[in-house]
């Protein structure tokens, strides 16, 4: 990914929102600090003075893994062009900022561990937890059953997609026939390509066109394409898609979706290899911050109120496995 596409997304939607407040207007920080109509801010800074952290809990930190202690920090890897707010590029087109970072270091800060965040491609992600280069992989990772297999995981957000389109259309989708005939634009290898494949079968099945799965190498890419209307619309994760409706100004989101489908609630974990020893650490981790209140804390900063949970759990019901053919 180069340097222009990742910081493409970041500068137009903080472009778009000096024209959406009075205050940006003439704020010189307007690229870096955005505020939507509704009041939610996103600190797009490289420095973060805001993120969350707290202090070490010592019979928390006493479950992690000896080696992992003795090394005294966790490798983090996650996606880097991904769009606001979940795991995205600064201003400094450098670091790594979002809510997933944040949630990083919060389990971090329980464990006593210093963070050490990577980026990879998707599919390299789970490479890298396989080969035990990675500790975890923290970056809007559904939990599947298929997953499940290799890994363990410890829920800390629910998994909503969202359908985003132009502004001035009028096409809405409330049921997997709304589908029909799309040009929808999709992350491969993601759970979002799932349940588009699985709508495709079953429309075709009862006599529909299916949609047309289109992909891009980078969000901004896609969002270039829903703009220019060479898609009729992205499914991706909802946290992204109201952010980019509120801060462009040229979309909308019509239709939002859990992303374990239709009989299940989608829920977001971290993900570590499996039967590693660290997972029961993480997951109390996660639960303390969530009593403590921390953890709202990050969900507040980051406008995630409608995905908030009030408990981590290892290893839930996910995705369900595609059947055999």
């Amino acid at each position: 990914m180069s340097k222009p596409s990742r910081r493409l997304t970041v500068v137009a939607a903080a472009l778009a929102i000096v024209a959406l407040t009075a205050t940006a207007c003439s704020d010189p920080e307007a690229e870096s600090q955005v505020v939507t109509e509704d009041g939610q801010s996103f600190d797009l800074t490289p420095e973060q003075t805001e993120r969350v952290r707290v202090d070490k809990v010592d019979e928390i930190a006493a479950k992690v893994p000896q080696a992992i202690r003795d090394r005294g920090t966790l490798i983090v890897t996650g996606a880097g062009g991904t769009a606001p707010p979940l795991r995205f590029y600064a201003t400094d087109d450098t670091t790594i900022v979002g809510s997933e970072v944040d949630f990083s270091y919060l389990v971090g800060d329980i464990l006593g561990l210093d963070v050490d965040l990577q980026v990879a491609d998707w599919s390299q992600n789970f490479v890298k937890i396989d080969s035990g280069e990675n500790d975890v992989f923290i970056s809007n990772v559904t939990v599947t059953e298929e997953r499940k297999d290799k890994y363990d995981f410890a829920t800390y957000r629910l998994d909503n997609l969202a359908f985003e389109t132009q502004k001035d259309t009028d096409w809405k989708v409330e049921k997997r026939q709304d589908i029909a005939g799309k040009k929808i634009g999709v992350g491969s290898g993601t759970n979002q390509e799932q349940l588009l494949v699985d709508w495709n079968e079953a429309n075709v099945a009862e006599g529909l066109a299916p949609a047309e799965l289109a992909y891009y190498q980078n969000t901004s890419d896609y969002y270039l394409a829903l703009g220019s209307k060479r898609i009729d619309g992205y499914l991706g994760p909802n946290p992204s898609a109201i952010y980019h409706a509120a801060t462009s100004g040229e979309s909308k989101v019509v239709g939002t979706f859990s992303g374990a489908g239709d009989a299940l609630q989608g829920e977001i974990a971290v993900l570590t290899k499996k039967d590693n020893g660290l997972i029961e650490a993480i997951r109390e981790a996660l639960q303390h911050a969530i009593d403590d209140g921390s953890y709202q804390r990050v969900i507040d900063r980051w406008g995630l109120q409608s995905e908030a949970v009030s408990e981590s759990v290892i290893n839930p019901p996910g995705l369900p496995r595609k059947p055999a053919a």
